[in-house]
């Protein structure tokens, strides 16, 4: 069997920013006590039927799992390495927000175990952060990577581009600024309209508009120029790392491996009995906690994921690395060979045109080519 990868979902912020469209809440008090209590006795029952498989990453995602004690990281983190087999190279990574009630933490999270924080910076620049709902500024970024560096052996941070008026003079120094620390990872999103959002709400009144297509496109190629000067190469559409550094947790869902996703509204793809199953968990915190409660887990949906649907999330998937797709391992994790999931004539123009390429062991999209995968596969794919 392949390596585990777990995912724990801590649902809770402070605060919803108006650019997020992910399962995250905010209360009055956390239930935190509930919370881990439910997560210990679902990672029980994942771990009872999955059986002794090794694990290779834990990753505390969110929300903002720096709001945790770091005692209840500490017993997940046990409870896992007690559940599963490991080793000396597991992964255990902690998304954290730089303001000073949580970088207080980290010197607790190394001690609990974890080895790797990714710090949600977003932007060096205070007016930016202002805009994106932020509640750091840019100085106190700049002091939690610095105070990361010091204590974890990994530190990663999320930066987001394409915002308003962003110009490409300004994101090349804000680059430069943020890399000159000395990370070994870089985690880039683009600012887009989810539905939902605040953002969506204000965009739709006209409130602001966003770069267009052209300049969010610069802005993207001046990342991988800048990010190279430090010596980190683009192994994934949004990620940047030093050769060794790359998200062990991340690239078990790129190259379409197995991991568990334990928490509200968390998904999972699990191999089970030779059937690989889609799995995912209510969303509300409250009422995940009191399914868990009654019949030790949260999951509202466990689905088989047929051999076509296998090919395309691998393509999906696997095509957004640097590496590209294994052939051979595609084959053996969806049950189809690659060539006959892809439309031969558009492989050939795709081919031709500089967006793929392949080898005797790999189907790769070149760094042109990823930056039109969406309508690349919606071509490609049978």
């Amino acid at each position: 069997m392949q390596p585990l990868a777990l995912y724990i979902h801590w649902p809770f912020c402070l605060s919803k920013c108006p650019y997020c469209d992910f399962n995250s809440h905010v209360r009055d008090t956390i239930p935190e006590a509930r919370i881990v209590a439910a997560l210990r006795a679902e990672l029980t029952f994942e771990a009872a039927r999955l059986g002794p498989r090794h694990l290779a990453s834990i990753f505390f995602g969110g929300g903002t799992p720096s709001l945790m004690a770091p005692e209840s990281v500490a017993a997940l983190i046990a409870d896992a390495q007690s559940s599963f087999t490991s080793d000396d190279s597991l992964e255990i990574t902690l998304e954290a927000n730089p303001t000073s009630i949580e970088t207080a933490k980290f010197r607790a999270y190394r001690a609990a175990g974890v080895n790797r924080i990714s710090i949600g910076v977003q932007s060096l620049d205070d007016t930016a952060l202002e805009f994106l709902g932020r509640a750091h500024s840019a100085a106190q970024a700049m002091a939690a990577v610095e105070i990361g560096r010091a204590i974890f052996p990994r530190t990663s941070f999320d930066l987001i581009y394409a915002r308003p008026g962003q110009t490409l003079a300004a994101w090349r120094a804000e680059l430069g600024k943020a890399l000159a620390v000395g990370l070994d990872h870089l985690s880039l999103y683009q600012l887009t309209i989810e539905p939902g959002t605040r953002f969506a709400t204000l965009h739709g009144r006209a409130a602001f508009t966003l770069p267009d297509d052209d300049t969010a496109a610069a802005l993207y190629d001046t990342t991988a120029t800048i990010a190279a000067r430090y010596g980190l190469a683009a192994y994934e559409i949004s990620n940047y790392a030093l050769p060794g550094q790359e998200s062990r947790h991340n690239l078990a869902y790129w190259r379409y491996q197995d991991y568990a996703g334990i928490g509200p509204g968390a998904h999972g793809r699990i191999t089970l009995s030779g059937r690989l199953l889609a799995t995912r968990r209510h969303r509300v915190p409250e009422d995940w906690a009191t399914r868990v409660e009654t019949h030790g887990n949260g999951s509202v949906a466990e689905i088989e994921v047929t051999p076509d649907e296998r090919a395309r999330e691998a393509l999906l998937m696997g095509l957004r690395l640097a590496e590209g797709i294994d052939v051979k391992a595609f084959a053996a994790r969806t049950g189809h060979r690659l060539a006959t999931v892809i439309d031969p004539a558009i492989l050939d123009q795709a081919l031709l045109a500089g967006y793929l390429e392949t080898t005797s062991t790999h189907l790769i999209a070149t760094a042109e080519g990823r930056k039109r995968l969406d309508s690349l596969l919606a071509a490609l794919v049978i």
